[in-house]
C-alpha cells in the first residue's frame, strides 16, 4: 500500500495557517476544546473495527494487544481531559512569601503554548489529545512505517477536527527533516534516541522545547522468593506483547543461578498455552514492523558473542516473524545482545547470586525507561528503588505502570525527557505563568526600594523582603 507524501510547500502553508488560527484566540476557546476533544474521542470508538483491521495489516497486532495498548489510551485520555477541564484551567492561587506581597493576589496560569508537532507512532493520538486540551494547534506526523494505521487516520481526522485546529504531515526523513525546519512552540517525538538527537539539533535553531518519550534497555530483576510461574507469565507479556516492539517492553532479565530452569520450564510452558506450539500460526502474536527491523533483529541473534538459544530461535523473513525467543547464559557485556534496546521477541536471560551485584551492572547502562522487579520482600523493593534509576517501575508485573494515567510517564537521560499523560499532558502542552497583581497603595513602604539609599531604607527594604 502506497501513503502519499505531504509536498514542502503544503507543510510550509500548514504551519503558517495554524498559527493564524491560534492567534486569533479559537483553539484556546473553553467550548472549542471540549468539542474537539470530544470529536477525537468519537473518531476512535466509531472506527475502532477499522483500527483492529490497520494494526492487523501493520503489525498483526491481535485485538486485545491493539484495545489494550492503541484504543483504550487514546479513549481515557480524551475522557479525562473533558471530565476535569475546569480544574486543569483554573488559576491556581498562590501564597506570597515576601512579606511586601502578602495583600496583593499572586496566582499560576496555565496557558497554551501556540503551534505544537507531535512526531507519532501507531495509533498515538492521546499526545495530541493533552495539547488540544491545553488549547493548542497541532501538527501530527504519522508513521511512515505503519502504513494502513497512518493511512486509516489521514482518511479519518478531516471528518472528526476543524482542518484549521490541526494538521496531518505523512512523509520519510525528507519531509520530516523539512518539517523540523519550521518554528514550533514544543516539540513532542516518541521514538529512538538517534532520531531524537536530530530533532533536538533542529529544535536548537529556533530555541523550541521538546518532550522525548524514548526507550532503552528495561531490566527484569527476579528474586529468589518470587513465585517462577507467576513471573514467567508476566515476564513473557512484558517481552513478546506486540513482538517485543513496545517503548517499555522487557529487555534482559536477571534470573538467581539456582531458578534459571524453573524459569525456563514456567515460561515454556506460558509460550505453549498464549501461541499453540506454533506461534506462526496464532493469530494472537505479532510480526515485525518491517523487513530493516526483521533483519536487525536476526543479525542480534545470529552475531551474539553469548549464550543458548533455549526456546524459540526459528523466523521467516518473508512473513516478518521471529518466535518467541529465549536466550540462556548470556553474558552481561554481550557486544550485540546487551549493546542496545532490542525491541523485539528475543529475551537475553542472565543469572546472578548477589542482588547488590546485579543493581551496580543496570547502573553501568544509560537509565532505561522502565525498570521490572520481582520480590515479595518490602526491604528489597526499597533497595532497588533507593540504587536504580529510570523512567518508571513496575513491581511484580511488567508494562503496567505505563497504562495508569494517574501516574506520569517518561523517560530520564536517554530514554527519554519531559512526561505525558493525564495532568502531566496538560502541563507538557501548556505554560505556567506566574502572574501577581499588585494594589496601587502602601506607597510609603515601597518607597525603600527605591534611590537615594539611607540606612532607614536598607533596614525597612530587609524587612519588606523577608518571608
Amino acid at each position: 500500500m502506497a501513503l502519499a507524501y505531504t509536498s514542502a510547500e503544503s507543510i510550509e502553508d500548514f504551519v503558517s495557517c495554524l498559527r493564524g488560527t491560534y492567534v486569533t484566540g479559537k483553539s484556546r476557546d473553553a467550548f472549542a476544546r471540549k468539542f474537539y476533544l470530544e470529536r477525537l474521542h468519537a473518531l476512535v470508538k466509531d472506527n475502532e473495527e477499522q483500527f483492529y483491521d490497520a494494526l492487523a495489516k501493520d503489525l498483526n497486532k491481535s485485538r486485545a494487544e491493539t484495545l489494550a495498548s492503541e484504543i483504550s489510551p487514546v479513549l481515557e485520555e480524551c475522557a479525562y481531559f473533558i471530565n476535569n477541564y475546569d480544574s486543569l484551567v483554573k488559576d491556581k492561587q498562590v501564597k506570597a512569601r515576601l512579606a511586601v506581597n502578602r495583600a496583593d493576589r499572586a496566582y499560576v496560569r496555565r496557558e497554551a503554548l501556540g503551534v505544537v508537532l507531535i512526531i507519532c507512532i501507531d495509533l498515538e493520538l492521546s499526545s495530541p489529545a493533552g495539547a488540544l486540551a491545553a488549547g493548542n494547534c497541532v501538527i501530527i506526523k504519522l508513521s511512515e512505517i505503519s502504513l494502513h494505521t497512518s493511512a486509516l487516520i489521514t482518511k479519518l481526522l478531516p471528518n472528526y477536527l476543524d482542518a484549521s485546529m490541526y494538521r496531518v504531515v505523512n512523509g520519510g526523513v525528507e519531509e520530516t527533516q523539512h518539517l523540523l525546519r519550521q518554528k514550533f512552540d514544543h516539540i513532542f517525538y516518541t521514538g529512538n534516541s538517534q532520531v531524537a538527537k536530530s530533532i533536538m539539533t533542529a529544535a536548537s535553531q529556533h530555541l523550541t522545547p521538546v518532550t522525548l518519550e524514548l526507550g532503552g534497555k528495561s531490566p527484569v530483576i527476579v528474586t529468589e522468593d518470587a513465585d517462577m510461574q507467576t513471573v514467567a507469565n508476566r515476564i513473557a507479556f512484558g517481552k513478546f506483547f506486540n513482538a517485543g516492539q513496545s517503548c517499555v517492553a522487557v529487555d534482559y532479565v536477571f534470573i538467581p543461578k539456582s531458578h534459571q530452569q524453573e524459569f525456563l520450564t514456567a515460561i515454556r510452558k506460558t509460550l505453549v498455552s498464549w501461541y499453540g506450539a506454533n506461534p506462526y500460526e496464532s493469530k494472537d502474536y505479532g510480526r515485525i514492523v518491517n523487513h530493516r527491523h526483521f533483519d536487525r533483529l536476526v543479525t542480534l541473534l545470529d552475531n551474539r558473542s553469548s549464550g543458548n538459544i533455549a526456546i524459540g530461535g526459528h523466523f521467516d523473513r518473508e512473513s516478518r516473524y521471529i518466535a518467541p525467543t529465549v536466550i540462556t547464559d548470556v553474558r552481561f557485556d554481550d557486544a550485540q545482545l546487551m549493546k542496545s534496546e532490542i525491541f523485539g521477541p528475543l529475551l537475553p536471560v542472565i543469572t546472578f547470586s548477589d542482588i547488590e551485584e546485579t543493581m551496580g551492572l543496570i547502573c553501568k547502562k544509560e537509565p532505561p525507561l522502565a525498570l521490572y522487579l520481582f520480590t515479595k520482600s518490602n526491604s528489597t523493593i526499597k533497595k532497588v528503588l533507593s540504587f536504580t534509576t529510570s523512567g518508571g517501575v513496575t513491581v511484580n508485573d511488567t508494562l503496567i505502570h505505563q497504562t495508569e494515567y494517574a501516574l506520569p510517564f517518561g523517560g530520564i537521560g536517554t530514554s527519554g525527557m519531559g512526561g505525558y499523560h493525564g495532568e502531566k499532558s496538560f502541563k507538557c502542552f501548556s505554560h505556567e505563568r506566574g502572574i501577581l497583581i499588585k494594589k496601587q497603595r502602601l506607597e510609603w513602604l515601597i518607597q525603600s526600594r527605591y534611590p537615594p539609599v539611607t540606612r532607614t531604607k536598607l533596614a525597612l527594604l530587609r524587612a519588606v523582603l523577608s518571608e
